[in-house]
């Protein structure tokens, strides 16, 4: 990539584009933490707090509908992925290749997202579920669209990698914040079921929040000259011959499958928290923003530290103890109520010890994979940010559905106050995960990676 003639952008221009992180997490927030909660909800004795719209059982013995339809559209993204990054990373106009991507798939991923969560039928039915199928597979497909061109183009706003970082971080904040407003979403709907049913009020939440989500998506597209602020560069390499290139790096896949292990380990307590909430420590799920709250309010606290210190001491230490870190909460969320502590502050602890690793996995990866892409383009000559990308985002999208896939199978063991099993085994999951994330992420070689950029 050169520089000739590229201005660095200012912190009005960072900002900006933060913001579009900000958009397209509050976005994504519902479809990807709240489809469980809305299609399998909690119950307090024989009441669950939405009606059935698919079948509850379970398949085969143990798949959920819902864990399969979010599971099975990952094949269909293993080939969109690749070759929206491919396209962006070829596309060749005076207006850059990274926006016209922004603009066209901001306004569809809005409306899916809220599509998401209209079944067509009020009970529970087929077409409930093949509705939901489409709905499902047009999100992912427009959140990618949006996704992995605008994570891409960090490395072309951030010069080197300190700016980089920085980038990542802000967008670490404005992607925190996003999830922050997303878990308001059960209290908002909490106040609109004093005037209409649980799922039409739920239904009013969510396209309001989709509304402001679209908002802050489309700053960065329109507002911001990608041409004037971003480095340039190019490839005219295929989606499969870049592909090839990006997994033949030992290192890259090495991190690619750790980022798929944090991506479990981050959906397991956002689609938790719930359970934890209303099952475990039996209160209303009004305070599943309380404590989400708390968990987002800690974990701005750590932004700049680790900045600061990720500087001096690497990024490698900071996130293997991360994933340590993330290891003892969940160890923790599997014995509430089973120790001599109250319920509610057993959960409020394990929540602000587990800030620190939300921080750290909402800054570091972002900035480690556009230093791939860095490394890479001063080695080949071919900058291939977006396909770097879009492995991240596949393996994102891929941790998130495999969750969807376990975590409800696992409910079906039990999901209320009277029978909890189901939702502690899901901590367990979670932990075991966290264990096979920290063996992986021990491989990473950070060195090698800052040597080929520093050459």
């Amino acid at each position: 990539m050169t520089n000739s003639n590229v201005l660095t952008p200012t912190w009005k221009i960072k900002l900006i584009y933060a913001l579009g992180q900000l958009g397209w997490s509050l976005c994504a927030y519902a479809a990807t933490n709240l489809i469980t909660y809305f299609y399998l909800p909690p119950e307090s004795g024989d009441t669950a707090i939405f009606p059935s719209y698919i079948y509850q059982g379970a398949l085969l013995g143990f798949v959920t509908v819902i864990g399969l339809l979010t599971l099975s559209g990952r094949f269909f993204d293993a080939i969109t992925d690749p070759l929206i990054a491919n396209l962006s990373d070829r596309w060749k106009r005076s207006s850059g290749r990274r926006t016209p991507f922004l603009k066209m798939g901001a306004i569809p991923f809005a409306v899916f997202s809220v599509l998401i969560f209209v079944p067509l039928t009020p009970t529970e039915s087929l077409l409930n579920s093949l509705w939901l199928a489409f709905c499902l597979l047009g999100f992912f497909f427009s959140m990618t669209v949006y996704v992995t061109p605008f994570t891409a183009w960090m490395s072309e706003l951030g010069h080197n990698p300190n700016e980089r970082l920085n980038l990542s971080t802000l967008i670490s904040v404005t992607w925190a914040l996003g999830f922050a407003i997303g878990i308001t979403i059960p209290l908002v709907q909490q106040y609109f079921e004093n005037f209409y049913p649980s799922t039409k009020a739920f239904q009013i939440a969510i396209t309001i929040y989709a509304g402001v989500a679209l908002c802050f998506m489309l700053l960065p597209a329109l507002f911001i000259n990608e041409v004037k602020y971003s480095l340039k560069g190019s490839t005219n390499l295929t989606a499969f011959q870049s592909a090839k290139i990006i997994l033949k790096d030992k290192n890259f896949r090495v991190f690619a499958l750790s980022d798929f292990f944090y991506w479990m380990a981050l959906t397991s307590i956002q689609l938790g928290m719930v359970y934890y909430v209303t099952v475990l420590i039996e209160q209303e799920k009004g305070q599943i923003t309380f404590y989400s709250g708390i968990l987002f309010a800690i974990s701005f606290m750590f932004y700049v530290p680790i900045n600061l210190i990720t500087k001096k001491v690497g990024k490698k230490p900071m996130i293997s103890l991360s994933f340590l870190v993330y290891i003892v909460v969940f160890l923790g969320m599997l014995f509430i109520g089973k120790l001599p502590v109250p319920e509610n502050i057993h959960l409020l602890i394990l929540t602000i010890i587990a800030a620190l690793p939300i921080a750290v996995f909402g800054i570091l990866p972002n900035a480690i994979i556009a230093d791939f892409a860095e490394a890479d383009a001063i080695k080949t000559g071919e900058n291939k940010a977006g396909m770097y990308f879009a492995v991240r985002m596949f393996m994102m999208k891929l941790g998130i559905s495999v969750t969807n896939f376990v975590f409800p199978a696992l409910l079906i063991f039990g999901k209320s106050t009277e029978n909890d099993l189901g939702v502690r085994l899901t901590a367990g999951f979670a932990c075991l995960i966290c264990i096979a994330g920290w063996l992986v992420f021990k491989q990473f070689k950070e060195v090698k990676l800052d040597k080929a950029i520093e050459s």
